[in-house]
């Protein structure tokens, strides 16, 4: 009767001490408002079969059903998204 040797087990890598909380150097700067300018968004057609990005921008514009509205501030970041899903949206200036 031939005994089968058990490899021995292999030591646990050991976890790396978890980094303590670093203050950031230079936080980055909040862009201010576009002198209090906004638009009105509204969703004039569904995002069944379109892109998942821009079902994604719908997301982050605060839409996602036909129909809905939401009142944005004019910034180039929202500028930019609106300009993604244009064909999507109706643009009007407050």
């Amino acid at each position: 009767m031939t005994e089968t040797a058990k490899k021995p087990a292999k030591p646990k890598a050991e976890k790396a001490p978890a980094k303590a909380a670093e203050p950031k150097a230079a936080k980055k700067a909040e862009k201010p408002a576009a002198s209090g300018k906004t638009i009105k968004v509204t969703q004039v057609q569904g995002s069944i079969a379109r892109k998942w990005d821009q079902e994604a921008t719908l997301r982050g514009l605060g839409l996602g059903k036909r129909h809905r509205s939401r009142v944005l501030q004019d910034t180039p970041e929202i500028r930019g998204m609106v300009y993604k899903v244009r064909h999507l949206v109706k643009v009007e200036n407050q």
